[in-house]
């Protein structure tokens, strides 16, 4: 499937897959579709976060004014701040201002925080749609941050008698309303991950205008393909592994985000792929061969990018040794690692997915939000799985909140 901003490519061998099972999942996955569609156009469901019309529990101008920080701290965990984590990772080049995700309790990551800068002037955004998870809490306190009616302190949550919410209301913090129906995983291009995009200086607009690309006819068949190949090679149960191949630095983070979107989401009653984030051309000299002549249970989406911007690497004329480099950029060398591994791949007859990305611009990465999302809920639905749950999850959350009461 080809379109301006991404090439995407199946190449899943047709012995890996039950052509009987293909059959009975197609009127399955018409159905869902139709049903995804339609609530892209309400604005109460999951899906709506891909209407560029969506409506947002905040006013762009009051957002605006926060802008006069040039330090922005994000507190979250998962899906609170692995959206924008992968929003400034990806378009960095475009962006002025210093973003900190505290997403994991790091007391060394907090000491740096006072050691730079002066706490009264970095804004803090505080994300946590339950109002209650335990380290975003725990975070917040450490940073000796809490102070009535703080100028430099954002609160998302829902808005019900949760701590974090409690908070803000009592210390008069500024408040955005995080959505009820919007999950984490699924809530990039809601309010958690808007509105940091509009701190960082980023077109929200250009974020969203693609979103729904996915549901045109070329696009649409492609989805049909992948969603269907997808889960007959989660139902039979050989492929465990899903490996992310990534040529493309700027998409480090946003793998991070993928990979909890489809362990989360599809990873239920002894189903599921394991996500492994494989930089690369790196772990061609530490995992390849592993990959290549391995146990063959693993499935490969390679991320690489159709463009040569690098410059071209000068070599004087005594090097005649390396002449094999004269005339060559660094993506040029990539390309060619990457062609290499396709073609090994193929040999071998391992299943692997292409996604080659031909900008890095908000469009780029707004469809490749949007399109993982799709991707991975008509997946879990065509195999019976609820993709927007989390039970063991919260049953250690609760057991967690038991052992420190």
């Amino acid at each position: 499937m080809k379109n301006r901003n991404i090439i995407y490519n199946n190449s899943i061998p047709k012995k890996y897959l039950s052509e009987k099972l293909n059959k009975r999942l197609k009127k399955n996955f018409n159905n869902i579709f139709t049903d995804i569609t339609k609530n892209i156009n309400s604005q109460n469901n999951v899906f709506s976060t891909l209407n560029k019309n969506f409506n947002y529990n905040f006013k762009i101008k009051e957002i605006n004014k926060f802008k006069k920080f040039k330090n922005v701290v994000v507190i979250g965990m998962g899906g609170s701040s692995l959206g924008s984590e992968a929003i400034y990772n990806f378009l960095g080049h475009k962006i002025n201002r210093n973003f900190t995700f505290l997403n994991n309790i790091d007391d060394t990551k907090i000491k740096e925080i006072f050691i730079k800068k002066k706490t009264t002037k970095i804004l803090y955004i505080v994300i946590s749609k339950s109002g209650n998870t335990i380290e975003t809490l725990s975070n917040l306190i450490a940073l000796r941050i809490i102070k009535n009616n703080s100028r430099n302190i954002m609160v998302i949550s829902e808005r019900n008698n949760n701590a974090l919410y409690l908070l803000a209301k009592k210390k008069n913090f500024y408040f955005v309303e995080h959505k009820k129906f919007i999950g984490g995983r699924y809530s990039v291009l809601s309010e958690v991950g808007i509105i940091p995009s509009i701190l960082m200086g980023l077109n929200i607009t250009k974020l969203k205008q693609d979103s729904l690309k996915i549901f045109k006819s070329k696009n649409k068949k492609f989805l049909k393909e992948s969603s269907l190949n997808l889960t007959n090679l989660m139902n039979k149960r050989q492929f465990n592994n899903l490996v992310l191949l990534n040529y493309v630095p700027q998409l480090d983070k946003f793998l991070f985000w993928a990979q909890q979107l489809i362990a989360e989401s599809l990873g239920k009653k002894g189903r599921g792929f394991l996500p492994i984030i494989s930089p690369a051309p790196k772990d061609h000299h530490s995992l390849l061969q592993l990959y290549l002549d391995g146990k063959k249970d693993k499935i490969f989406y390679i991320f690489s990018q159709d463009k040569n911007r690098n410059k071209k690497i000068k070599l004087k004329s005594q090097e005649n040794i390396l002449n094999f480099y004269k005339y060559k950029n660094l993506n040029q060398i990539k390309e060619a690692q990457t062609n290499a591994i396709i073609k090994s791949f193929k040999n071998k007859q391992i299943p692997f997915r292409e996604f080659k990305i031909k900008a890095i611009n908000e469009q780029t990465l707004g469809e490749l939000f949007s399109y993982f999302m799709v991707e991975t809920v008509i997946t879990g639905r065509l195999a019976n799985i609820n993709p927007f749950d989390q039970p063991a999850v919260e049953k250690v959350k609760e057991d967690t909140k038991k052992l420190l009461s």
